[in-house]
């Protein structure tokens, strides 16, 4: 992929759609709300579902948005491509790179890159979070089963290195999450969030 692919896959994953979504929803900045987080979870627990909803929405698209345009730009970039678009979420530049933790625009670049693979992921995540009510514990999972399904299923191996490191940075944004869970201090869905 060309420099102008990787940047631009990039910028638009470092779009903070929920913090876009927040000041319209309610004038609220939801770096100061909740966990702090600008993802849907806390937009969810400060705002309510419709933004949570289109925050969602907005990240999964410019997930999958991300590694569209990295392959116009370049076939063999879309793997980086997501990667980056990752990369921009949680390190955003428009945020002085302190942003979410690539859930919602990793399941969006995936769901470009290695589609057959995300299903199954997805699965898990919603069966996780619908059996214990963790959204962290079901993204972690979620992050462990990516990129098995994407080597088992046959894609290149690009995208298999492109899954692996996605969930390595998802998952090492959960940190604090996995020592929450850990102390049994976390948050379950529609409880407040402690303070990132």
């Amino acid at each position: 992929m060309n420099i102008p692919g990787a940047v631009l896959a990039y910028l638009i994953g470092a779009i903070p759609v929920g913090l876009i979504v927040a000041r319209l929803s309610g004038g609220v900045d939801i770096r100061r709300a909740g966990s702090g987080n600008i993802g849907a979870t806390n937009v969810l627990r400060t705002l309510g579902k419709l933004p949570a909803v289109i925050t969602l929405l907005g990240d999964v698209a410019k997930g999958y948005g991300a590694v569209y345009a990295a392959g116009y730009l370049g076939e063999s970039g879309r793997p980086l491509g997501a990667v980056l678009a990752i990369a921009g979420n949680c390190w955003p530049v428009f945020l002085g790179f302190r942003g979410g933790k690539g859930v919602a625009t990793g399941l969006g670049a995936f769901l470009a890159l290695a589609p057959w693979a995300t299903g199954p992921a997805a699965l898990v995540w919603l069966v996780v979070t619908a059996s214990f009510r963790y959204v962290s514990l079901a993204s972690v999972m979620a992050c462990v089963c990516l990129p098995l399904g994407v080597a088992v299923l046959g894609y290149p191996h690009a995208s298999v290195a492109a899954a692996l490191v996605a969930s390595v940075i998802i998952i090492a944004r959960h940190r604090q999450n996995i020592s929450r869970l850990i102390r049994g201090t976390e948050a379950r869905l529609g409880e407040r969030a402690s303070p990132a």
